[in-house]
This record gives structure tokens, sequence and C-alpha cells, in this order.
């Protein structure tokens, strides 16, 4: 017999199967105009010589990897009123959804062929739009189940299917320790000026240093478990002023398969969250928070900024295309929009 677990996680990966399988089935004029407009960007030369594939970069635990992207800052759009050592040392890390992979990658899949337009390098060239004068960093699932089901188990507990298992802090392992050792390897490895040391307490932190965290989707989990971690994180002198770096949190359209914990609800953690100073942001399209299938992630999102706003933080939220019905298409342009 199935345990009441594991009854729980049945039916939302059923769900997803099928949601992941009409995403195959839907062709829409909508999608093939973003897909020709992203192959022309991809040609126009100065963005694609500005991004940087960097395979198997090591974490904190060494073999543990992450496939990252990098795209370096338009320096037309630098600020010259900026010290050289803060332009050069402001971040953007971006957690991708389901179906999303390197372009070659999703072009050989029938599922991923035709969402192109949201391929990795095409979202990098997107938030290089959204922030650019920032380094942007696209951190690839180090597991793609059956080529659509992004993993994050380097970050969180995941099973096949992406579902996490959230955990509180550890000083020895994490989804922040994490974070920060990919970052500071990949930036060594880009050769950028002053990176990011993978240790240490405020002497690691360069100057100038910040970091804004965007999750999509699935990606959403990696900025879940963070927050599961933050309390234990800020009373760690070691971990405390990477934290402090922390200047953004964005969730875009927060799903995943399992059958709870779509949004973190916990009270005590919003509490530390709305006590970090983090800026808060969720954007949110009917797809994920009005599908009568999944109620509560609805729910839970309202949870989520009702929970915070009562602990004294202002988060910024919105819901995007409200007027229209759900669709996959619109799901991957909050990406767009937010």
């Amino acid at each position: 017999m199935l345990s009441t677990r594991t009854v729980a996680l049945v039916f939302p990966l059923i769900t997803v199967a099928k949601a992941m399988t009409s995403v195959a089935a839907t062709t829409s004029s909508e999608s093939r105009g973003l897909h020709a407009a992203a192959g022309r960007e991809a040609c126009s030369g100065s963005p694609r010589q500005r991004l940087q594939k960097l395979p198997a970069v090591p974490g904190c635990v060494p073999s543990r990897v992450n496939d990252l992207l990098l795209l370096r800052p338009d320096a037309d759009n630098q600020s010259t009123s900026e010290p050289e050592e803060r332009s050069n040392n402001r971040h953007v890390v971006f957690f991708h959804g389901d179906i999303q992979n390197f372009q070659e990658e999703m072009a050989l899949q029938p599922e991923g062929a035709q969402w192109l337009s949201w391929s990795l390098e095409q979202v990098a060239f997107t938030l290089g739009r959204r922030f650019p004068d920032q380094y942007v960093w696209v951190v690839r699932a180090s597991r793609m189940y059956l080529h659509k089901f992004s993993c994050y188990h380097n970050f969180v507990e995941s099973n096949m299917f992406g579902a996490p298992e959230h955990s509180t802090y550890s000083p020895d392992f994490g989804a922040f320790r994490h974070l920060r050792a990919l970052l500071s390897h990949g930036m060594e490895r880009a050769d950028l000026p002053n990176p990011l040391q993978p240790e240490g307490g405020a002497d690691g932190i360069p100057s100038g240093f910040s970091l804004a965290l965007v999750g999509f989707s699935k990606g959403c989990v990696v900025l879940n478990q963070m927050v599961y971690e933050l309390g234990g994180a800020r009373a760690d002198p070691q971990m405390s002023p990477f934290i402090k770096c922390v200047s953004a949190m964005y969730w875009l359209d927060g799903g995943h398969p399992g059958g709870s914990e779509t949004w973190v609800t916990d009270k005590q953690v919003l509490k530390e969250l709305a006590a970090s100073g983090v800026s808060i942001h969720a954007h949110v399209t009917p797809y994920e928070v009005c599908d009568p299938m999944r109620a509560w992630v609805g729910r839970e999102h309202g949870h989520f900024i009702k929970t915070l706003e009562e602990f004294g933080a202002c988060p910024s939220k919105k819901l995007h295309f409200e007027d229209e019905p759900p669709s996959i298409e619109n799901h991957f342009r909050v990406i767009q929009e937010f």
C-alpha cells in the first residue's frame, strides 16, 4: 500500500507530467514569434561575445558541480559614476525551470525544440537587458530527468522529478555554501577581477560585492531552501557577511511537482526573511496560482505574502496576465515582464 506521503506526491507528479506533455503539444504564433526574435538577437554579435559557458564548476563539495552561463555587463551601460570595483561586483543569479536547457540540447528534444526562445542562453540575454550593468549568472540544474524535469539536488535534497525536501542551515553543506563556492570558482574560471572567496567571513567578500537571486518556476525551490537556511546562516560569522550581500530575491511563478511547500509558509522562517532586509519580489501568473488542480499553490502564495507583511516586510507582488487564460507561454513570459 502506498504511504500517505507517496500518495500526496503521485497526483502532483502526474499533473506535472501532463502539463509538460501539453508543452510539447502546444504551438502558437506568439511562441514562433518569440523564437524568431530570439534567433535574431543571438546573431547580433555583441551579446553573444559577452556570453561565456563554464562547464562543471564545482561547489563547496568538489564532486558536486553545475554548468554556468555568464553574461558580462555591456560596457556601454556601465555607470561611470560608480567606483570600478563596485560596478565589477554586482551579480544576478538565475535558477531556471523545467524544459529549459542549453540551446543545442533543447533543439535535440521534441519537447524542447519549440521553446528555444526560453533556452538558458536566451534567458541570459533577457536578464542582461533587465540588469544591464551587472554580471548575469545562469545556473543549470545538475540533473534533467527525462530531459525536462530540472533537479537542483546540489542545493536542496530532491527526488528525481525535482520535488524538494527542505532543511535548516548546516555549516557543512547547504544552498548558500554551494552558491558561494560555485560563484567563487566561476569567477576565477572566468578571470573576473576581485573574485569572491569560496569560504571565510568578511575578509573573503570583495569590495562592492552584491547579489540578486532570481528563481523561475522549479528554480524557486533553491530560493525557498535559502529562506529555510537564512536564520542559521545569519548567525554563522563565516556565512553572515555573504548573506548581507544578498540585496534582492525574485520568485517568478514558482512551482514544483510536490504536493506542498511550493511557497514557504513556515512563520518562523518567514520572520527571518522579513528581518533580513532583503528586497522581496513575487511575480506570478494564472498558470501557477489559479490552477484548480493545484489549488494549494495559490493558497501558499497568498500565505507567503500575507505573513511577510504581518512581520513588517513590504514584498512587491504582481499577478501578470490576469485577464488572459492560463498558458505555458505566459508562464515563460513572466521572465520578460518582471
